[in-house]
């Protein structure tokens, strides 16, 4: 409840109803305004603005002179009565701003120095810079916009509990000091004093605790769960972050993804929107062929088509060099696009900064075709291809893992062009059939694509032994306008097949027993089927409440360098307390 001793109510939530009644407010001045003696304040808390009318012929002598001094961002207590604002100044979409309070006492009770950064912001005034808000994060923080992204979040979270409780969920916390697991990044690690030279890890995800939990007969687990992953960050990443965590036994893939739907509805339902379910399915193979990405934006067309069958003598050499080693000419028809020749040149740009050596384009008019791509594509490509007058075909040669990024780049720029993309499409999406495996391209060795308890396709076993990169695993992602919103997976829980995941992995027997001998032996106890997922959450509440950076919905985030400004961590410990822990520092080499 808003009332307390100090105050009645909130200043965004009176109203014409309160018209009449004398209220207690608080709050801090976001603006003043003097008349020639009379002066206007808004005041402002987590509900909205109200204004303040002192005058001389209801405020007494000493609050007016407080009223005409009192500084921006400084914290006050008023008492007054609620009248009718006079028309010019009324606001019908704000019931707070339709109304203003007449003070009779005016009470300071927590004076602010000048801002270091504005608060209030007329309109079309642009922030200041990220680094200075995040510096004085506490001002940041009273922007309204940040204030409603956290109420957001809030209602976001409860939504969240409150789904998975109906469908049958029990929440449970599992450690924060964890034992080291292989996640795919690097543990934030916590060395302990009392025991010298070891160390706690931070947890990546609550992965073997919540198969423990499923081991352990809770039959369904969630969690809002904090996770810690020390790599580098972009807009949509942080070292710390949150997930809406579940796992369930007894289940196949299908009732997992029934029930992150069900999440994701009643998500996007708190944020006013309604989706339909159930979200499509593409494999991992077919996202990749037709979008160039495991995590397709499919709120428009411009799919990527297998151009190599067309390629006939007429082509350019580097075109019929580029196929035999496994190498294919693929490429988007844009219609109706009209692109000017700059447009071109920064698809082009697109593609050549995801790895291409350059953008094939050619221009289909009444007369035929033309542009620089025109000779490359040959003849017989040409005439094979039928499009509308004005459509243009661009295009990229070379192996897969290059063409696949590159004219994603291309379609992900078209999309940008106005007509494209219609607001408000929500465009959801199951990215299924996973490969088990993948190749790590700076070392050419095999890696767990996802994580190493995911289990094997059931139609791809046969291959585990012999031929591994071969097995599609169980695992799906969600996939929401173009980003990743989460994963999962049904997991492995023959002790056997776990063992055999590890040791292609390069994990010895010795290793495997001293790592995950718990994990191993608790399947070994009896392992009902189970699998869950994991949603990012700080990603949903961004992506919902329309910002650009995951810094805009987490109340005290890190820079992209890892760094808290608001109170300068991380800092350099003390000698003293290094030794405390057993540890010391490296010195600088020389030589």
């Amino acid at each position: 409840m808003a009332s307390t001793t100090l105050r009645t109510h909130r200043c965004g939530a009176l109203s014409r109803a309160d018209v009449g009644s004398k209220v207690r407010l608080g709050g801090w001045i976001h603006r003043r305004r003097d008349l020639g003696g009379i002066v206007f304040l808004d005041l402002r808390d987590r509900d909205g603005l109200v204004q303040l009318a002192c005058n001389p012929l209801w405020t007494p002598a000493a609050a007016l002179t407080l009223a005409a001094s009192v500084g921006v961002e400084s914290v006050v207590l008023v008492e007054g009565e609620v009248t009718l604002r006079d028309e010019p100044g009324r606001d019908p979409k704000l019931a707070s701003r339709e109304v203003e309070v007449r003070v009779s006492r005016l009470r300071m009770v927590g004076a602010a120095a000048t801002p270091a950064i504005p608060v209030a912001r007329r309109e079309g005034e642009e922030l200041a810079a990220e680094e200075l808000r995040l510096q004085y994060r506490v001002l940041d923080l009273r922007r309204p916009e940040l204030q409603a992204n956290l109420i957001m979040r809030h209602h976001l979270l409860q939504r969240a509990r409150r789904t998975l409780s109906d469908l049958g969920f029990l929440e449970i916390e599992t450690p924060i000091l964890t034992k080291p697991t292989p996640e795919g990044a690097r543990d934030f690690l916590v060395p302990s004093r009392v025991h010298p030279g070891e160390c706690y890890a931070l947890p990546q995800s609550p992965q073997i605790y919540k198969q423990l939990l499923m081991m352990s007969g809770f039959d369904r687990y969630f969690q809002i769960a904090r996770c810690f992953r020390d790599e580098d960050l972009r807009a949509d990443r942080q070292p710390e972050f949150t997930q809406i965590d579940l796992e369930a036994s007894f289940v196949a893939e299908a009732d997992v993804l029934a029930v992150v739907e069900a999440v994701l509805r009643d998500q996007w339902a708190e944020a006013g929107h309604l989706v339909a379910v159930p979200f499509p399915h593409l494999t991992h193979r077919e996202a990749m062929e037709r979008f160039g990405i495991d995590k397709p934006d499919l709120r428009f067309g411009l799919e990527i088509t297998d151009l190599s069958d067309r390629v006939g003598p007429g082509a350019a050499p580097f075109v019929h060099d580029a196929l035999p080693r496994n190498g294919r000419l693929r490429g988007i028809v844009a219609e109706d696009t009209a692109l000017s020749r700059k447009e071109i040149d920064s698809l082009a740009d697109a593609a050549k900064s995801a790895g291409a050596g350059g953008l094939l384009w050619a221009r289909f008019e009444d007369a035929g075709w033309e542009g620089q791509g025109v000779k490359a594509f040959g003849p017989e490509l040409l005439a094979q291809t039928v499009v509308p007058s004005g459509a243009m075909l661009l295009a990229v040669v070379g192996a897969d893992a290059m063409t696949s990024p590159a004219l994603h780049a291309v379609r992900t720029r078209l999309a940008q062009r106005p007509g494209i993309i219609f607001p408000g499409r929500h465009a959801f999406a199951w990215i299924v059939d996973f490969p088990l495996f993948e190749q790590d391209q700076s070392t050419g060795e095999w890696v767990f694509t996802h994580h190493p308890f995911t289990s094997p396709h059931p139609d791809d076993i046969e291959f585990l032994e012999t031929e591994p990169w071969r097995c599609r695993a169980l695992h799906y992602d969600a996939v929401y306008n173009g980003n990743e919103l989460g994963s999962g997976s049904i997991r492995i829980t023959d002790p056997v097949i776990q063992a055999t995941v590890f040791r292609f992995l390069g994990i010895s027997a010795e290793e495997q027993r001293n790592r995950f001998g718990f994990l191993l032996d608790a399947l070994a106890s009896g392992a009902p089927p189970h699998g869950g997922f994991a949603l990012g959450f700080d990603r949903i509440a961004m992506l919902l409440a329309g910002a650009s950076s995951l810094r805009d919905v987490i109340a005290f985030p890190k820079t992209t360098a890892a760094r808290a400004l608001f109170e300068g961590a991380p800092i350099t410990v003390s000698a003293k307390d290094l030794a405390a822990l057993h540890l010391r520092t490296l010195g600088k080499e020389t030589g």
